[in-house]
Formats: structure tokens, sequence, C-alpha cells
């Protein structure tokens, strides 16, 4: 649930409305683009944990593949990522909240990141047991709208009969030619960030192999029907130019099917996807941080476990950080809260590329009886889907609108991988050991 889930967020439900305004009809071809490029990562992701799974996850297979540098990076970008994006999905919430309740902004996101860190606080299984529910809901939900919306598309609901002249009525399916098509793939592939949190996630279940291999394998069949089947039946409800960019477009459709109380349910839907985000968000950088301080590369504190094995003292800390960009959200939103969400924006895409090449390399120095899941037609989807993450990259490098995202990502990188070797020159300078102490599988207390 947490890899089906992890998918549908907050970006989705909202961040639909920019791709079909920028792709047209064809935005759901942009989700099956992307769902492909996802699909393709979870099952090369799903080679390496389930032969070796552990609580760092992709951390441990960058370091084990390409060198120190480049575990460290993946560690300390992808916990900076997640605290970024915390402390975002908190503001995000209250500002959902708002809508019922007029209460100041911060006093609000206080209020959720309480919540969600005292659920991870509590106990992992307290996580996963949110997270199911977060899931189940946002699961039914777009359930839900696939059954009334097809019902209405076909033709089966009340005053209606079959009907698609959506999809070429308003400048037909391309209506900014296929370069729409593209230029709306850093949306999309932004909004399915998240499914790779299973890997990490099932490194603390009794039988992570099996977990792992559940997962991976039911995230293609969900992003083929939640993203691609949902956004089809949008464009066809809706003209795609008729839908309001940073309004849902699932309530202009439920609103337009006649659907009473759709912006009030949608919202709630909503709130429901930021809290998942916020909850996933805690407990991957917790984690990340744990792996980090086990490797020497963190304040060893971060180690310290409460006696149900959870990791409190790397959840407090990240649940701080996430705290102090709510307060720049408050205090300078306009500069600041706007840096921080640019120096992360890209960030995800570089662990992704990362994790492309560490299970290339990985591929090749495993033995065949080790690999319980293999990637497909290895190596040449492999290396087409490095060459994919790299496409999406140098497209945010000109973008207009994503390149101020790209430029001050790779700048975090760069800042990352200084303090790797300038950490490393300075152990070896004080004789200070130079071996990384090798995580444990779980947490455990004292």
């Amino acid at each position: 649930m947490i890899a089906i889930g992890g998918v549908i967020g907050a970006g989705f439900f909202v961040g639909s409305g920019v791709v079909i305004r920028t792709a047209g009809p064809a935005a759901f071809l942009t989700y099956a683009l992307c769902g492909v490029l996802i699909i393709l990562l979870m099952r090369m992701l799903g080679e390496m944990a389930t032969a070796n799974p552990s609580t760092g996850s992709f951390a441990d297979y960058a370091r084990k593949a390409l060198g120190g540098w480049a575990g460290f990076s993946v560690g300390w970008l992808y916990w900076y990522y997640w605290v970024i994006v915390v402390g975002f999905e908190a503001v995000a919430g209250a500002k959902v909240m708002t809508y019922w309740f007029h209460l100041p902004l911060w006093l609000v996101s206080l209020v959720l990141m309480l919540a969600m860190t005292t659920t991870n606080l509590f106990s992992v299984s307290s996580f996963g047991e949110f997270e199911f529910w977060f899931a189940g809901i946002k699961v039914a939900t777009i359930v839900g709208f696939l059954a009334l919306g097809t019902l209405f598309v076909v033709g089966l609901w009340p005053h209606r009969h079959l009907d698609a002249s959506n999809l070429n009525a308003h400048g037909g399916m391309f209506p900014h030619g296929a370069h729409g098509v593209f230029a709306a793939i850093v949306v999309v592939i932004f909004s399915m960030v998240g499914a790779e949190v299973a890997t990490i996630a099932a490194g603390e279940t009794p039988n992570p192999k099996r977990v792992i291999q559940r997962a991976t394998n039911a995230v293609a069949a969900r992003i083929a029907i939640f993203f691609v089947g949902s956004v089809f039946l949008l464009v066809v409800i809706l003209p795609w130019n008729s839908v309001e960019v940073g309004a849902s477009p699932y309530v202009a459709a439920l609103k337009h099917m006649g659907i009473p109380g759709a912006a009030h349910t949608m919202n709630a839907i909503v709130l429901t996807a930021v809290l998942s985000c916020l909850n996933s968000g805690l407990y991957t950088s917790s984690r990340m941080l744990f792996v980090l301080a086990a490797r020497r590369e963190a304040p060893a504190q971060l180690l310290k476990v409460s006696r149900r094995g959870v990791p409190y003292v790397a959840i407090v800390c990240s649940s701080l950080v996430g705290f102090g960009c709510v307060l720049m959200a408050w205090i300078a939103p306009g500069t600041v809260f706007i840096f921080l969400l640019n120096s992360s924006g890209a960030i995800v895409l570089f662990v992704y590329l990362l994790i492309a090449l560490s299970q290339i390399v990985l591929r090749r120095n495993t033995p065949p009886e080790k690999l319980p899941v293999k990637m497909w037609l290895f190596p040449a989807l492999s290396i087409l889907t490095l060459a994919a993450i790299v496409a999406v990259l140098v497209q945010m490098a000109f973008d207009h609108d994503a390149r101020d995202q790209f430029w001050l990502s790779l700048l975090s990188w760069t800042v990352v991988v200084v303090v790797y070797f300038g950490d490393k020159w300075w152990r070896r300078r004080t004789g200070q050991p130079m071996d990384r102490a090798e995580p444990a599988l779980v947490p455990e207390a004292d």
C-alpha cells in the first residue's frame, strides 16, 4: 500500500491541471511515458532490494556500486529532499485546513507536524498503519472516480450520451503539438515520486524480499489504471482549455457531472494525500539519517532508538528542520522558502540517476541465482531508463520554469560531494578511522 499510495499525492490531484493545460487532451500520454519510467526504476530497485534488503536501501546500493561519495550523496540529498517536502506539505495541508477553519497558517502547520511526528515516534507499525489507511483512502477515491467517470463517458449517466468530442473539439488531441506532451513531463515525474519509499520501509518488515517483490509488481498496474486511466477520463469529461491551473480538475469534473459536495470531498482527499506525504517524508528522512549516522557520516547521537526500536532522535531532527521550512514559508515566503524549494526540486532525479547507475553496475557483479527479481531485458532497458532520466534533467536545465530548480539542486549536490571529500581529507589528516560501520537492517533498542 505504501508503494501504491506513495505515487498518488496532492501533486497528482492538483498538479494534473497544469499537465492538462500544457499537453491538452494528450496529457494521459505524458502520464503513460512517466509511468513507464517509474515502473522501470522500481523494477531496478526491486532487483537490488530483493538481493540485499536494507534500511539504507538505494543509499547502500549506490555506495557498493559507485563508491562512498555516491552513497553519501544519495543519503544526504534524499534526506534534504524529504525534509523540504515535509515543510512544504505541512504548509499545503494548513492551506487545505483553512478552507474550513480560519486559523493562522503557521499554527495549523505546527499541529500537522506534531501529529505526524508523534505517529512516527510511537512505532514503525503505527507509521505503516497510518500509511495503509491514507493510501487506502486515496486509492478508493481514484477507483470511485474511475467508476463514476466511466459511466458518465460511455453514456450510462442520467441525461448523458456517449461523447468523446473533447478529445478533438478544442484544437485536437495535440493542441500544442508533440512538444506539449514532453514539456509536461517534469511536472508529472515529480507527482509520481514516492513509490521508492517502499524499498526503505520493506527493510523493517519480517520478510523484506517477499514484500519488495509484491510492491514492485503492484506499481505497474496501479500507475496504468490510476494515473493514465483517470487523466484520460478527465480530458474526455472536461474541455482541456477549461481546466484552471492551481485548482483540482477532479473537483471541476465532479461538479460537471453534477455530484454535490465535490469541493468539500476533494479537499478532504487532498488533505489525506498531504498527510500521507508528510508521514512518509518524516519516516524516510529519519531512516536516511539513521543510516548516515551508522556510516559515521552524521552525528552518532542519531543512532539512539527507543524501546520500540524507533530512531527517535533522527525523527525529531528531521521534524525540526521541516518546521524550520514552515517558519520560512511564514517569515520569508518569496525568498528563503522559494530558495529551499528550488534547491531541492531536481534532487530526486539526481537520486534516480544514481539508482539506475547502481543497478547497472551491481547487476554485472551479482550471480544470477541471487536475483529473485530481475530487470527486464538487461542491459538495454536499464540503459534506456538511465538515458530517459538524463533527458528529463537536460529538459529541466533549459526549461524556463524548471531552470532554477535544476541549477540550484545541482549546487546542492556539489556542496554534498565537496563535504564528503572534505571530511575524508580531514579524517586522513587527523588520523581518524576511515571505515564506515554497516547499519543494522532494522533499528534496535538498547
